[in-house]
């Protein structure tokens, strides 16, 4: 795993509560780098490596684009448009990530 995936696991993890209002699981996959998984039906809600695990949304962007999210130098809606990042599964999940990565953004 690559070490900015590391300290994304720990940013989102100490930013996201005991309940980050998710009520689904939820992958960040960056493909080499590695990806993030965020329980959010556990309790209290996790943030992990996401090596092998299915979740109900899976969100496949670059480490790049997700960086420049975070940073609110590209706009989701954008980079969905552009093809920059692509959502399977529960869409509904992937709506809520706005709150969550703004307090991880924090």
């Amino acid at each position: 795993m690559d070490a900015r995936v590391a300290e994304i696991i720990t940013a989102m993890g100490s930013h996201l509560g005991t309940n980050s209002g998710l009520g689904g699981t939820l992958k960040f996959e960056f493909g080499d780098p590695g990806s993030v998984f965020i329980d959010g039906v556990s309790e209290p809600n996790t943030v992990s490596d996401g090596l092998g695990k299915n979740a109900d949304c899976t969100i496949t962007m670059s480490l790049e684009t997700f960086e420049k999210l975070i940073a609110r130098q590209l706009d989701p809606t954008s980079a969905f448009m552009q093809g920059k990042l692509r959502v399977a599964g529960d869409m509904g999940l992937a709506m809520k990530l706005g709150p969550l990565l703004q307090r991880s953004a924090g």
